[in-house]
């Protein structure tokens, strides 16, 4: 097979602005379909042309794109921010992508999937967030698919609190993220595209990679997720001719 590297688009320094006093939903009068609406600094919700999620069934070239992931086990802390389960990680670790080492900084939820494959979504997904010394964002999202449970989802759910809080201390040495990939961390194969977060203010310059093959949850586990996030997908945008590299 041969392989082809593809080259990465740099992405912009991304910084959210000071707009936590908006407040915004998934559905409702100020759900998904008005972000843009609500606050100067959503405009990219509604304008924007390089967003958040797609539908990675779009593909238009195939390759292999070099993906290393290089992450230790623990974390920091956790949060339940009102919109999603979030994990923070300490300092140490990685992921090479295109040449470039973004360092892990976060891990949150979505329920359902916000990426679809063909139109289907998974019921749960985890979005890995990582952030190059120049601020430039990397995700790398992995999908769950019901089956057995998942030991290190477990943790996650036996710590986080019910409802929005504050940042709580999470004293978990033995939490190990890579438990959370399918296959070995070195030889990962992914979709590769330009977007956005999926969240206001949907700023762009988002190095996305999402991993094809699923991991299992148990259906109890999807559930607990479910009941503490509720609905928190944003429904699929245009891929307006953006390269989307399918693994080969």
């Amino acid at each position: 097979m041969r392989k082809t590297v593809i080259s990465l688009v740099a992405a912009t320094a991304l910084a959210a602005p000071a707009v936590a006093a908006t407040d915004w939903t998934y559905t409702g009068d100020t759900g998904a379909d008005r972000w843009g609406q609500l606050h100067q600094d959503f405009e990219l919700c509604e304008r924007g042309i390089m967003q958040s999620p797609i539908d990675l069934g779009q593909a238009n070239a195939t390759g292999e794109v070099e993906v290393d992931v290089m992450w230790q086990p623990g974390l920091q802390s956790l949060v339940h921010n009102g919109h999603t389960l979030q994990a923070n990680f300490a300092p140490g670790s990685a992921m090479m992508s295109g040449g470039k080492t973004f360092n892990l900084v976060q891990v949150h939820f979505h329920t359902p999937s916000e990426h679809t494959v063909d139109g289907e979504h998974y019921p749960l997904t985890a979005h890995f967030v990582h952030a190059s010394d120049a601020g430039e964002l990397a995700v790398l999202g992995v999908m769950f698919e019901e089956g057995a449970a998942n030991a290190e989802l477990q943790k996650l759910i036996d710590a986080a609190p019910p409802a929005h809080t504050e940042t709580m201390d999470f004293d978990a040495a033995g939490f190990n993220p890579a438990a959370m990939l399918p296959g070995d961390a070195e030889d990962i194969a992914v979709y590769r595209y330009m977007g956005s977060l999926t969240t206001p203010p949907c700023s762009e310059g988002v190095n996305w990679h999402v991993i094809p093959a699923p991991v299992s949850a148990s259906a109890e586990q999807i559930a607990a997720m479910e009941t503490a996030m509720g609905m928190t997908a944003r429904p699929v945008q245009l891929l307006n001719g953006r390269l989307l590299v399918a693994p080969e």
